[in-house]
């Protein structure tokens, strides 16, 4: 179904019980809402809310640049469009930055945080790579990136024996559109929200795959030192897509999670 949220319309996939507890799931950049896919057999018991972030899928891919305090807001007009007041909230990545987000400006829907493969802090000597793939995507469009990009997120071996979802996300990293990217990029690229995390009062749980590149382990452990009381995941064998390359070992810690936390 699509929400209109924030001047946009974002597309968002509703699966399970209507009276059960609801699970929000924030997506990487340059993919969609069926990166979760291997995450719903492990969730039959919850409402599950898995959306398309601005630019991305089947949501509206506006010009740009984005910033994460606007697709917050964009998320929280869909908690409210959806007339959601209390949800679990899960991202990787992207969406684990915007799951920051929320836990920083909207703390009141939030029964939790599951913030996967994601920072809060990105360096200056990062930001020259972040300009090259913006440029890439313009002047080559994304099927230039589309390698590369599957490369960062899995392991060798993976890739070697999962050839189908890898084209799968491989269609999805092509498709995404232009704009979209290079104005989701522009809002990761000024991500520094280290010192305020300690102010997030909400059950967190921080996972990480062993190998990423992205994200490195230092980022999460970062997040977790930051926030009280969360708990770190470290998951060997996986990258950045760590909930899709261990995906049993991703649901098992995430509704185990979840279960302790109402």
């Amino acid at each position: 179904m699509k929400v209109k949220t924030n001047g946009i319309e974002i597309n968002c996939v509703i699966e399970g019980p209507e009276d059960a507890l609801p699970i929000v799931m924030s997506h990487s950049l340059a993919s969609s809402h069926r990166m979760w896919d291997l995450q719903m057999p492990a969730l039959p018991q919850y409402r599950v809310y898995r959306f398309d972030t601005r630019g991305h899928g089947n949501s509206d891919a506006p010009d740009g640049p984005y910033t994460l305090d606007q697709i917050a807001d964009d998320t929280k007009g869909m908690l409210d469009a959806l007339e959601l007041d209390k949800i679990h909230f899960v991202g990787l990545s992207l969406g684990g930055m915007i799951g920051q987000y929320l836990g920083l400006r909207y703390p009141e829907v939030l029964l939790s945080l599951t913030l996967a493969d994601t920072t809060s802090h990105q360096e200056e000597a990062g930001k020259p790579v972040w300009q090259e793939r913006i440029d890439t995507a313009r002047e080559h469009g994304m099927g230039a990136l589309v390698n590369p990009t599957i490369v960062r997120w899995f392991t060798d071996d993976f890739i070697a024996a999962n050839q189908n979802f890898v084209r799968f996300l491989q269609e999805c990293i092509g498709s995404t559109p232009v704009q979209g990217y290079t104005g989701a990029i522009q809002a990761i690229m000024h991500i520094d929200v280290m010192d305020q995390l300690k102010s997030v009062n909400v059950p967190t749980l921080v996972v990480v795959g062993e190998g990423d590149m992205s994200t490195p382990v230092a980022s999460a452990q970062a997040i977790h030192e930051a926030i009280a009381g969360s708990e770190l995941l470290v998951i060997p064998t996986a990258k950045h897509f760590a909930n899709v390359e261990q995906s049993r070992i991703f649901n098992d810690a995430l509704t185990r999670f979840l279960s302790q936390k109402g």
